[in-house]
């Protein structure tokens, strides 16, 4: 069997977990390989030149060989361009990396999205605690677009009628678009849809979606939820529940709210269950 090599490729570490005493595997996402992974030999070794370098949310350049389904890292550099996002856009980005672990199958390259995402994690860098809901959003919207997962958004699933811009619609997690009743929640306009495909159509969508989502956000967090969970195969995302607990945690913390009483559970919301 031919010895699958890579020189310096572009790359994102996604995860990362032990292997041994002193050796880690990383789940990584790569530009032209897709997600793939790598054994990381000696790399929590205190001498080991890995050691600063593999770190989620950082763009590295990573060369490997092997022939196995966990390949052999050989070298890793970091690329620069911005720091590791904190806060919010750190939680935000773990998030992300959590999407592309449950959605992308290995070795499946997807060059276009590791774009996108490359930028998305700039944004959280730079502009984290501003911008984080609508790159949160907007990186919902690209990677089911990119992996074929999102129906069309400019016409109704049933029978691929072109929206009337003054409808209302809702998105279905099985059939696309479907004119809104009068008791569904989560509707948008078919002008609002039709303009969240244009902007997802462009050459370079973050951006264009960023904007187009920018007062639409929260009534598409619920209908995207919904097709996250049913491709993803899971009940909740991890870091997704991570970010309302600390979220809920701050709101607890704010100036002028009670002093804080021993920690009773919370009864389970509708939603969560």
């Amino acid at each position: 069997m031919m010895s699958k090599r890579a020189h310096e490729e572009p790359a994102f570490v996604l995860h990362r977990y032990d292997w041994s005493e002193s050796s880690l595997i990383l789940e990584v996402f790569t530009r032209h390989h897709g997600r793939i992974a790598l054994v990381a030999k000696g790399v929590k070794r205190p001498t080991s030149q890995f050691r600063p370098v593999l770190l989620p949310l950082q763009p590295l350049a990573l060369s490997w060989s092997g022939d196995a389904e966990v390949r052999t890292l050989k070298s890793a550099q970091w690329q620069g361009g911005h720091v590791m996002p904190t806060g919010d856009g750190l939680l935000a980005g773990s998030y992300l990396n959590e999407l592309l672990l449950k959605l992308l199958a290995r070795e499946d390259p997807h060059p276009r999205l590791f774009d996108l995402y490359a930028l998305a994690v700039q944004l959280l860098a730079e502009r984290g605690g501003e911008l984080q809901p609508l790159v949160v959003r907007s990186f919902e919207l690209l990677v089911l677009r990119s992996i074929g997962l999102l129906p069309d958004l400019s016409c109704e699933g049933s029978n691929l009628a072109p929206l009337r811009p003054e409808l209302r619609y809702v998105l279905l997690t099985e059939g696309g678009l479907r004119q809104a009743h009068d008791d569904d929640a989560h509707a948008l306009r078919g002008d609002q849809w039709s303009a969240l495909q244009a902007a997802l159509d462009a050459p370079s969508p973050l951006l264009p979606t960023l904007r187009a989502a920018a007062e639409l956000h929260q009534t598409l967090r619920i209908p995207l939820r919904n097709l996250l969970h049913y491709h993803g195969n899971v009940r909740v995302f991890g870091t997704r529940q991570l970010m309302l607990d600390v979220q809920a945690l701050s709101r607890r913390h704010l100036p002028g709210n009670p002093s804080i009483r021993p920690a009773v559970p919370a009864p389970e919301s509708p939603e969560s269950r």
